[in-house]
């Protein structure tokens, strides 16, 4: 399971010309997930994102989590973070999950969230052409892998 990380001052998503969810301060997450990824993946990853100090503390460093900065989340499902560019132009999504296998991850990965940080947690729409607005504050943006837990 790969997730996108940013920190934003606002973000929210749009289907259809219409704002489907939008948040103010908080994190954008992007989360893509492949057909290796199980319970335990998420469940690693949403402990790291809830905890993760990425938010400035009065002196401005980096010191605070998201629940000590009163944000909120919009998680976003995003299959081409696991795009193949090793062998030629176009990109390859063959370790990208397929629906069956990532719509229940995705899910519950929402659901974890929402456990893990006692708050709402906002989402796109599995598989809708999306149009994700954002302001990135920072910048600050962090790729985490369950796989490499780097």
């Amino acid at each position: 399971m790969r997730v996108l990380i940013q920190r934003v001052s606002e973000a929210s998503v749009t289907i259809d010309g219409e704002i489907h969810s939008q948040i103010d301060k908080g994190l954008l997450l992007f989360l893509g997930i492949e057909d290796a990824d199980g319970e335990d993946d998420l469940q690693w990853l949403c402990k790291k994102i809830v905890n993760l100090r990425i938010f400035p503390d009065d002196q401005g460093v980096m010191n605070r989590s998201v629940l000590e900065a009163g944000g909120e989340f919009l998680v976003v499902s995003q299959f081409t973070l696991h795009a193949s560019t090793k062998k030629g132009n176009r990109p390859s999504y063959i370790r990208a999950a397929r629906p069956e296998h990532a719509i229940p991850l995705y899910d519950a990965f929402c659901r974890e969230l929402a456990k893990e940080s006692g708050h709402n947690v906002l989402t796109g729409e599995f598989g809708a052409d999306m149009k994700v607005g954002l302001i990135n504050d920072g910048p600050v943006t962090i790729w985490i892998d369950s796989k490499t837990k780097e």
